[in-house]
């Protein structure tokens, strides 16, 4: 499995930019409400963030100290697994709620205060989510191995 890629991330931002502020303004043009996402989002979006960091830590400390403690190999691999979805759940939720706030501030009649500030924490838990998922998947990649223990002969395998 490969790490996640920035460009990926990034693609992935602005697809969910692109299509939350079409959504809202699609609301919008048909004289519908507009989505302000609630409150309860960004408080699971940072839990979610948190929880998968937590998972990834016994992943962490069995990396560390590999002959210590050996880790059951396919808890790691959920691990990095619900790690990489983090991140890129987190990528396009961001873009799409980051949408939604722009869409919010640069309208022409003021939102009330409550929907842009709600707008910012779902955003910024967003961001954690995306941070979280990217931070337990480093935690979760073993560590190059030396060339002098492998010796000549790995090399030519």
């Amino acid at each position: 499995m490969t790490r996640t890629r920035p460009t990926v991330l990034i693609v992935l931002a602005v697809i969910g930019a692109g299509a939350g502020w079409l959504l809202q303004l699609g609301l919008q043009t048909s004289g519908r409400p507009i989505v302000i996402p609630p409150v309860t989002l960004a408080i699971a979006l940072s839990l979610i963030g948190i929880l998968v960091l937590l998972a990834a830590i016994p992943v962490y400390r069995s990396v560390i100290r590999a002959a210590q403690r050996a880790i059951d190999p396919f808890y790691a691999t959920r691990v990095v697994l619900l790690a990489k979805a983090s991140s890129l759940t987190g990528a396009l939720l961001g873009g799409a709620l980051a949408a939604f706030l722009i869409f919010l501030l640069s309208r022409p009649v003021v939102a009330a205060v409550g929907s842009v500030s709600i707008a910012i924490f779902t955003t910024v838990g967003a961001i954690v989510l995306l941070v979280g998922g990217l931070v337990a998947e480093k935690m979760c990649t073993l560590p190059p191995e030396d060339d002098e223990k492998s010796g000549p002969s790995a090399t030519t395998r």
